[in-house]
């Protein structure tokens, strides 16, 4: 008969899991990210690149972290769900356009590649404890 966890021991090991997960969906979003503004960027500047480049990843992110993540598939609370990562969005948003901001114009193209990175790694730090307690809380399913 196999054995199954429970308690406290249960909940670090989903806990790892899911943060394993969220790393792995972060890891890729956050490559598309920078690919994404570093193909926009020359075109259309970098506060319009980093808005298109994070809008399309954001909504790719929250798709993939409510069914690998955080194991939610069809559509009871779609909407309500990707609203909610549309809000967690906002948060990558102000950091990266902030830190853009601050970097001000005539900064080398990997200074702000490197100040990107930062600043979208900051956000997944915030967006995992978002997504976790608000958006894919279970108490809220």
């Amino acid at each position: 008969m196999p054995s199954t966890v429970t308690g406290a021991e249960g909940v670090i090991a989903a806990l790892g899991g899911q943060l394993l997960r969220f790393a792995a969906v972060g890891v890729a979003s956050t490559l598309a990210y920078l690919v994404l503004y570093s193909g926009l960027r020359g075109a259309i500047g970098p506060f319009a690149a980093n808005s298109v480049a994070l809008l399309v990843t954001a909504v790719a992110n929250t798709a993939a972290n409510r069914r690998l993540t955080f194991g939610k598939q069809g559509r009871e609370k779609l909407a309500r769900q990707h609203f909610e990562g549309l809000v967690v969005f906002g948060l990558g948003f102000a950091l990266t356009n902030g830190a853009l901001a601050l970097l001000g114009a005539g900064a080398p193209r990997v200074v702000e590649l490197v100040v990107l990175l930062v600043a979208s790694v900051t956000t997944t730090l915030a967006r995992f404890a978002v997504m976790r307690f608000w958006v894919f809380h279970p108490r809220r399913d």
